[in-house]
């Protein structure tokens, strides 16, 4: 049973048949001409059936607007391929692009079991893999989301991972392997980008206190990362005349999540955000002018209403975390077990993943600042422009691990007094 426990090759198995038993029953429940087609019906699937198409990569509401960089380019790219290889806005395509999401979301527990054995040992290992090969958001992410969601879980995972082997390491092909991990993963989710001094300062912290720092080793990983970008940045400059070092939205993001649809005392405030309505304001605006707008309005918002601004980043943390604004009373509400689960093995996950970094703290680990940045500062970009479980899913490996340090810990603690006796 020991061996089964910490079994990895057995876990991703188990991993992969539940993610595809969920896609396979949820595939049941819907026709197959909607999922050729609705689950595409967003940027990723819009930018993807123009590159597709021969048009580039633009047309991001699914009409002849022009370059666009409103989204990094890996996963689209990888869906364009997707759709050459079983066609656009097929079955074949879906299911094609659930397995690859499959496939990257069931791989993510190799990463998360080798860190949490460095940190912890190999029985909180298996835990920690073991809670995300059954984690609901995992199992579900796959299919839920057209989307670099569970690719970006990859990429967090396998960044925690070598930043704690890349410690201990003098090799410059390890360094070169781990800028250019970097470069892939600003390349997949910019967002992943707000980790990225963090964890170059612990690992510059770590070897100069075990006096083995050297600025090459550092410097080069730094500047293949930026290197992996240049190309795409360039592009980005060519096409929109100024400097748009890997995407464009965040203007758009900001406002959507800070906008006169939350203030209910607003003058000829919006009632609702309509996709029409953008659409048509960014084809008449083109991107650079329509994002230089949403930025005025959403900066001007936050900064007219500090009180309100403080309600709303409360319920923006209240979703990252929970998934609702108000789960409390969405959790009483619902008739849905499926809504209860995610809403409470969220809140489980996040409190595990509290308790796991105190855990870390009290025993003094030297690793505790790598893993609670991930929590810690990850969420804040959320806090700010607008909050959703997917959007916390790259971090999900990370408060799985966590909460697995948390639960072992609780076990210690409760058999020491057994052990006294």
């Amino acid at each position: 049973m020991r061996a089964a426990a910490t079994s990895l090759a057995l876990i991703v198995v188990v991993a992969m048949a539940t993610r595809i038993a969920f896609a396979w029953n949820q595939s049941l429940k819907i026709p197959q001409g909607v999922l050729a087609v609705v689950p595409f019906q967003q940027e990723t699937g819009n930018i993807a059936y123009s590159l597709a198409q021969g048009r580039g990569f633009g047309n991001v509401f699914r009409i002849e607007t022009g370059p666009t960089a409103w989204l990094a380019p890996v996963y689209p790219f990888l869906l364009a391929a997707i759709f050459k290889l079983f066609g656009i806005f097929a079955a074949r395509a879906f299911f094609a692009a659930v397995a690859l999401n499959i496939v990257c979301s069931s791989a993510a527990c190799i990463p998360i079991f080798f860190a949490a054995k460095r940190i912890a040992g190999p029985a909180v290992a298996g835990g920690a893999a073991w809670l995300w090969a059954f984690f609901p958001n995992a199992v579900m992410m796959p299919f839920e989301w057209i989307w670099d969601t569970s690719l970006s879980a990859l990429l967090a995972a396998t960044i925690l991972w070598a930043t704690l082997a890349l410690a201990a390491s003098d090799r410059s092909r390890d360094w070169c392997a781990y800028g250019l991990l970097w470069g892939f993963a600003l390349m997949t989710n910019p967002s992943l980008g707000a980790l990225m001094p963090f964890l170059f300062a612990w690992l510059v912290y770590r070897r100069h206190v075990e006096g083995r720092f050297r600025w090459r080793l550092v410097a080069t990983a730094a500047f293949l990362a930026i290197l992996c970008c240049l190309p795409w940045t360039i592009r980005n400059y060519t096409a929109f005349h100024q400097f748009i070092p890997l995407r464009s939205n965040f203007p758009f993001e900001l406002w959507l999540g800070n906008n006169d649809i939350f203030d209910e005392h607003a003058v000829n405030g919006r009632t609702s955000i309509t996709r029409m309505e953008e659409v048509r304001t960014y084809t008449q605006l083109g991107e650079t002018v329509y994002m230089q707008q949403k930025w005025r309005i959403a900066t001007q918002f936050i900064a007219s209403r500090p009180a309100l601004e403080l309600r709303l980043t409360a319920r923006k943390f209240s979703s990252f975390w929970t998934g609702s604004d108000a789960p409390l009373g969405k959790f009483r509400e619902t008739h849905s077990a499926l809504i209860r689960l995610i809403l409470l093995s969220n809140f489980i996950i996040a409190i595990g993943a509290l308790f796991g970094i105190l855990s870390l703290l009290h025993k003094h680990s030297p690793m505790t600042f790598a893993l609670a940045v991930f929590p810690l500062v990850f969420p804040c970009l959320y806090y700010l422009t607008h909050a959703d479980l997917r959007y916390r899913h790259p971090i999900d490996p990370i408060l799985c691990l966590l909460t697995a340090i948390a639960v072992a810990s609780a076990f210690n603690l409760a058999a020491k007094p057994q052990l006294r006796s």
